[in-house]
């Protein structure tokens, strides 16, 4: 049984899959998405998406904590510059899974991880404007209706 477990360990030891996704995240900073296994995939998106977090607030603070987990300098720059003004507005939900099938050789279920803001085939059908969140259930008032022009009483009066 697995109860309370909550970490994929996807076969490795800790410090093995610690550095896989260290640097399976830097490559997603930089190339903006990446194919891989499902289960990577998964592991990958709970890796990444508090680092995008920590990364909207540029302090040397939050630089430092995502320095240590991603160990590349040049990933956490692109992160903390391109990434985080993308993704400012958003509150959650930075990256998309996208299931591919099944690879050939040995048939592991692969897909494809990817920035959400960063993909314009999904982006270009919506509007950017924001949707208003609260709605009033009242009408918008009693529309005023032009009094109807009346010929025949328009033609006796003459």
């Amino acid at each position: 049984m697995r109860h309370g477990k909550k970490v994929n360990h996807l076969g490795r030891k800790t410090a093995h899959r610690k550095a896989m996704l260290a640097n399976m995240a830097c490559s997603l900073i930089e190339h903006k998405r990446i194919n891989t296994t499902v289960a990577k995939a998964k592991a990958l998106k709970q890796f990444v998406e508090p680092l995008v977090t920590k990364s909207k607030v540029d302090t040397t603070h939050n630089r430092r904590i995502v320095f240590s987990r991603l160990r590349q300098k040049e990933a956490v720059t692109e992160l903390f510059r391109e990434v985080a003004t993308k993704v400012g507005d958003r509150p959650g939900g930075y990256t998309r899974i996208i299931k591919l099938g099944n690879r050939l050789g040995d048939n592991a279920e692969m897909a494809m991880i990817e920035l959400v803001d960063y993909n314009e085939l999904y982006n270009a059908g919506k509007p950017s404007k924001k949707k208003s969140t609260r709605r009033s259930r009242r009408g918008k008032g009693a529309k005023a209706v032009a009094p109807a022009i009346d010929t025949k009483a328009n033609k006796e009066e003459e």
